[in-house]
């Protein structure tokens, strides 16, 4: 299964990527309104810092392997 860790804090977005980096989470997926328009998520994945724009689809299969 997948643990879901949701940030609905008033934060801005810089202090929220920060947190989650500390508290070291293999994956981050950022949904936001650029993305919503082009139906992308962009996903980072903590080890490599690599981050991509993929569909949901595409990005959840990334996640489950």
């Amino acid at each position: 299964g997948i643990s879901v860790l949701y940030d609905d804090t008033d934060e801005r977005a810089g202090a929220k990527f920060s947190n989650m980096d500390l508290i070291g989470l293999p994956w981050q997926l950022v949904v936001g309104p650029r993305g919503l328009k082009s139906g992308t998520v962009e996903l980072k994945r903590r080890a490599t810092g690599e981050k991509e724009e993929l569909s949901p689809e595409a990005a959840l299969a990334k996640i489950v392997g």
